[in-house]
């Protein structure tokens, strides 16, 4: 079915597809700089992530080298349409200089900045709380030697400052997302401890006054990872309640729950007490292993509730994946154009029907629309939007990911 048999087809269900290709076009996806060389960053050449982190396989191809990060990035945001962001780790700095963690600037990602202008690709940022001799312990923020707290306090405020200036720089507001591997491989005697210890580390690096134009800080909790099976420190709860007394983001990372819980559910529940929320779009198996995104139910659950509690607009949305054992560029690209493609559905959805159907308590006719729905020819508005941003689809997407893979496949 071509774009305007479709196009008649939604009309049917008073449903507006231009309304809803306009609306996507409106919506950045930030895309996360450490699917392109593993978690490894540019620091060292160790090519050793750690901290809980671990991408599995060993593909043709992976980026050695900012310049060739780049070259990567620049190929999947050409087969992605719209205008969309980079997430950037603190790891990934730009420069012939060796600063620690607590002396970098922001000089060390120029480079960055000025690729991302002449681009028009927005930035993100993260420090980068693992893979360093402070955080072998699995424990940075809270750790019990005031030294090591104190060396990452510092970590953080220069990642505040830097991402303040790359705000400033970009003209649209830098999102600073703050997540640390810190728990305890076997049970604690005192979790508290820790947690205040981490709670009072987390206003030191936040105390300084930023300008929100320029950068919002996130907090990220975690259920567990590699050798912080017993307790995680940074809980969902210690992070919720965080946010809402301290007024930053709250960063839901669908890897890091249990695998049954529902993050849609999630959305309604905190936006009610914040007033932005950050994402990280993954996909979960028996951990967080963090693969590829699908256009599963989970990511359509998300993007109808996103679409439906109106909460697109108070919502980052940003990928965290990294799977080693597939081409790199054709992740992010699956699982960029995936994430859109969620969203595309929930904008096309008969919403006011919908809600009017649960109001009136007429759950028979709910789930008869939304089953109906399952045959609408969503996949004729996907390729009108792709086309109409100048990026292929079916087949001849796979022949220029084929292509690149290709080309890149002799790197060391």
């Amino acid at each position: 079915m071509g774009y305007q048999s479709a196009k008649s087809a939604f009309a049917d269900w008073n449903v507006d597809t231009e309304a809803a290709l306009d609306r996507l076009a409106t919506v950045p996806i930030s895309m996360h700089c450490w699917q392109g060389d593993d978690v490894v960053g540019f620091e060292t050449r160790s090519g050793a992530s750690g901290g809980g982190i671990q991408a599995t396989g060993n593909h043709p191809g992976r980026a050695r080298t900012p310049d060739e990060l780049r070259a990567d990035l620049e190929f999947a945001y050409a087969m992605i349409p719209g205008q969309h962001r980079l997430n950037l780790h603190a790891m990934y700095l730009d420069t012939d200089a060796s600063p620690d963690r607590d002396e970098i600037a922001f000089s060390h990602f120029a480079p960055w900045v000025d690729w991302a202008q002449a681009h028009g690709i927005g930035l993100d940022f993260n420090p980068t709380f693992f893979a360093h001799a402070k955080a072998d312990d699995n424990l940075t923020l809270s750790h019990p030697d005031k030294g090591i707290r104190d060396f990452w306090i510092e970590h953080g405020r220069r990642c505040r400052d830097i991402a303040a200036q790359m705000g400033a720089a970009q003209g649209s507001a830098c999102i600073n997302n703050i997540w640390v591997p810190d728990g305890y491989k076997d049970t604690p005697i005192d979790r508290m401890a820790a947690r205040a210890r981490l709670e009072a580390s987390l206003d030191a690096m936040l105390t300084k006054p930023q300008d929100k134009a320029h950068v919002r800080d996130a907090v990220e909790s975690k259920l567990f990872g590699i050798g912080v099976e017993a307790c995680t420190i940074g809980s969902h709860e210690f992070y919720m309640g965080y946010a809402i007394r301290k007024g930053t983001l709250l960063c839901l990372d669908m890897g890091h729950f249990h695998p049954t819980e529902n993050i849609a559910d999630k959305l309604s529940a905190v936006a009610l007490s914040l007033d932005e929320i950050l994402l990280h779009v993954s996909r979960p198996m028996r951990w967080d292993s963090d693969h590829v995104i699908l256009l599963s139910d989970d990511i359509l659950q998300m993007a109808q509730e996103l679409v439906s509690a109106d909460l697109l607009g108070r919502t980052h949305i940003g990928l965290d994946f990294f799977d080693a054992t597939i081409s790199r560029t054709a992740a992010w690209v699956i699982g960029t154009r995936n994430m859109q493609k969620a969203l595309l559905r929930a904008l096309l959805m008969p919403m006011d029907m919908l809600k009017s159907a649960e109001t009136a308590l007429d759950y028979t006719t709910r789930l008869m629309v939304t089953e109906e729905f399952k045959d609408m020819p969503f996949g004729a508005v996907w390729d009108e939007f792709a086309e109409r941003h100048g990026t292929p689809s079916g087949r001849a997407l796979i022949r220029e990911l084929d292509s690149y893979q290709a080309s890149v496949s002799g790197r060391g």
